[in-house]
């Protein structure tokens, strides 16, 4: 069985999702499609590269990764495909791959030159489907594409280290289903720079002190359930992926706020932590 995974900015309105897996049927036996997800933010790629990173490497080797954001072929969008610890990205290069492999070097990375066989208007069903099916066959990926050392990088979602080591300097990457805040401090750059030290993050007008290991810790159950400070409850944590994130407990967007509402939070905004 060959396992394909989707990651778009399509949404669920429209018909690209189903036209795209009924090529994919078409085109690739036995396969199987999961959706990592399509509510990706516009042509946005460090939301779409923190999502996928954190997500392939569930899947099992083998695996090949559609990209569908920011697709559109131009000479300043090429087409690629990448190895990368055995599983294969397709997409366009608009700095998600830079981001994707990180320090990890790829076993492979080619231009797509397929695009004077097929006509496109839609590349991730024209272009991408093919070169799917393509590895799904066990192909190379020279046979689609000419090897490149050199893809586009991006460097200002990197937190920035003031000289002193005192202060971190970040900004928002991602806001999730709950309204919670990513960002792109890491554990490892925090726990290097901070060295135990005491800190204040600030994040607009909002300040916090402590780094809570799960969302629940941030609550006092020896306390009466009528005497706990529970609904807006704000707590810094390091999630699953190991990003400083910014949450509210039991927070839902659409009735009592998120971090993202309450802390007035969005992509690109500026998040520090200072360190005694």
């Amino acid at each position: 069985m060959v396992l394909v995974t989707l990651t778009t900015d399509f949404g669920h309105k429209d018909y690209s999702i189903s036209v795209i897996k009924a090529a994919l049927l078409d085109q690739v036996e036995d396969v199987e499609i999961i959706d990592i997800t399509h509510e990706i933010s516009p042509y946005n790629p460090s939301e779409t590269a923190y999502v996928l990173k954190n997500a392939y490497k569930a899947f099992p080797k083998g695996s090949i990764h559609i990209i569908g954001v920011e697709s559109e072929f131009t000479p300043e969008n090429i087409h690629l495909a990448m190895q990368l610890e055995g599983h294969f990205f397709i997409g366009a290069d608009n700095g998600i791959f830079s981001l994707i492999k990180e320090d990890i070097k790829p076993e492979k990375i080619v231009a797509i030159n397929i695009h004077n066989t097929v006509s496109s208007s839609f590349p991730v069903l024209d272009v991408f489907v093919k070169v799917a099916a393509h590895i799904a066959r066990k192909g190379t990926l020279e046979v689609i594409g000419s090897p490149i050392s050199k893809i586009k990088e991006l460097t200002n979602v990197k937190p920035v280290i003031s000289q002193d080591n005192n202060q971190i300097i970040g900004s928002v990457i991602y806001v999730d289903n709950y309204g919670n805040v990513i960002t792109n401090i890491t554990q490892k750059v925090f726990k290097e720079i901070g060295k135990s030290r005491p800190f204040t993050i600030h994040a607009r007008t909002v300040k916090f002190r402590q780094i809570f290991t799960s969302y629940s810790q941030a609550i006092d159950f020896s306390q009466p359930k009528e005497q706990r400070e529970e609904d807006g409850k704000k707590l810094a944590l390091f999630n699953a992926a190991g990003h400083l994130e910014l949450a509210v407990y039991k927070s839902n967007p659409n009735t009592v706020g998120s971090a993202s509402s309450l802390f007035g939070l969005n992509y690109r905004d500026l998040i520090s932590v200072h360190f005694e």
